[in-house]
């Protein structure tokens, strides 16, 4: 089966008109000298977020460059790119989108198809995580969506398992920007994690949505790392900007992270999902931040 598009971020659209740059070979002078990273935490980044500033290739080799690992919510048509340049696509498509996913039976026959096939072609070309979504509640209680999804998902879980793939269920909003979304608590989600019972089925905990729901990150992060498989970043409000306009003390939240890795009970990548200020400068100071 074909791959499922990508849900795109509703407020993709605002985040204003960017000039295309693809003349020439500008990746050296967006990324500079090639980079060196400390390594304690490998650092990613979701290419949308960029789609209206460098052409695939360039954005690839400017990411190398400046020392990411990889590159994330990458479609199976670009995974070669990303290839070239010695990264990782870590994050790819899984099943369903953010308005429709496992809380819903009526979902779980195509969910299942959409695992299947991007699970395999995951593992096939050595890559960690696939994405998946609750959907949205449509007056669902938490009860309902918790039990309407287990079922799908301890057989998705079993067929990541045998591929050695893991999949992540995206903690996102429900206040400001995906309305009625319902895996929108760590609670819920890590309830999930449990009933489902699978080390290859965790959170995707995004830093900038679970500010705005609950706050409190490095206690939260520190309490349930074990159903933790992957992360975003972003700042708030508006997911610009990891600067000084925004609440969240970044470099305070990679140390944690830093520090479990190091405890061994973390091994995935942060990945970098905030609308850039100054196109690829907004990524390299992000990526020199978190660089602990």
């Amino acid at each position: 089966m074909d791959d499922p598009s990508f849900p795109r971020r509703s407020f993709l659209a605002t985040a204003g008109s960017m000039a295309a740059f693809s003349a020439g070979n500008p990746c050296r002078a967006l990324a500079g000298p090639e980079v060196t990273r400390k390594g304690r935490i490998r650092q990613s980044v979701s290419r949308w977020c960029y789609d209206s500033v460098l052409d695939w290739e360039p954005f690839a080799k400017a990411c190398a460059e400046m020392g990411l690992v990889g590159i994330d919510l990458v479609e199976r048509k670009y995974w070669p790119i990303v290839k070239e340049y010695g990264l990782i696509s870590t994050m790819v498509p899984g099943a369903g989108n953010i308005s429709d996913g496992t809380n819903d039976p009526a979902n779980h026959a195509r969910l299942l198809e959409q695992f299947q096939a991007n699970i395999k072609a995951a593992a096939d070309n050595g890559l960690p995580n696939v994405i998946t979504f609750s959907g949205n509640r449509r007056g669902k209680s938490d009860e309902e969506g918790l039990a309407n999804s287990v079922p799908v998902l301890k057989q998705a879980a079993g067929i990541a398992e045998d591929h050695d793939v893991t999949i992540c269920m995206e903690l996102l909003n429900s206040k400001i920007d995906h309305k009625d979304y319902q895996c929108d608590h760590t609670a819920w989600g890590v309830e999930l994690c449990k009933r489902v019972g699978s080390p290859r089925f965790k959170l995707l905990y995004d830093i900038y949505h679970m500010q705005i729901m609950e706050g409190d990150v490095i206690r939260t992060i520190r309490e349930n790392i074990d159903f933790i498989g992957h992360f975003h970043t972003g700042g708030n409000p508006g997911r610009m900007d990891l600067d000084d306009t925004q609440e969240l003390n970044y470099k305070a939240i990679m140390e944690a992270i830093a520090a479990l890795t190091e405890e061994g009970q973390f091994n995935g990548y942060v990945a970098h999902e905030f609308v850039p200020k100054n196109k690829m400068d907004s990524l390299r100071t992000a990526v020199e931040l978190c660089d602990v």
